[in-house]
């Protein structure tokens, strides 16, 4: 069995899912699913991220037991742990199934990294300086960035 997430890994989720659930979910233009939520992206990829996003318009994806198709974003907190498999493993397997929007989250260096896919199918990387983030892929959505990190 693998060790739960420490108390600053489940901070940085909360903090980061009640900002997207008060601008997608309350406002009625999706959901916003924590893990562990599982994510069959094709037949043999199933993953759980920390955060995923459903926008209305692929809610057909969403299953009484799990979500079965490709988000409109995928968020991974890093942990201590095991960091290469967020920024490697699952990062190629996101990319390869077509997750539009990817975001790696490292509580420690305080940093957002995104991935956005370009027109042939591969990630754009970029790290995210600001005090807000928008996600590329879902209009309207704001997210301060330094009350990510409050503790």
């Amino acid at each position: 069995m693998s060790p739960a997430p420490s108390t600053r890994h489940q901070t940085v989720s909360r903090h980061l899912q009640f900002q997207l659930y008060s601008q997608i979910e309350l406002t009625k233009r999706g959901r916003v699913f924590d893990a562990p939520t599982d994510v069959e992206l094709a037949d043999h990829d199933i993953v759980q991220p920390d955060l995923v996003i459903v926008m209305n318009d692929k809610r057909r994806i969403i299953t009484p037991k799990r979500i079965r198709g490709v988000p409109d974003l995928c968020i991974e907190i890093l942990s201590e742990s095991n960091p290469s498999q967020d920024r490697v493993l699952k990062l190629e397997m996101y990319q390869r199934c077509g997750v539009a929007e990817y975001w790696i989250v490292d509580p420690e260096e305080q940093s957002i990294d995104v991935y956005v896919l370009n027109p042939e199918g591969h990630y754009q990387p970029r790290r995210h300086t600001g005090e807000t983030l928008s996600p590329a892929t879902i209009p309207d959505v704001d997210i301060k960035v330094d009350a990510i990190w409050e503790e």
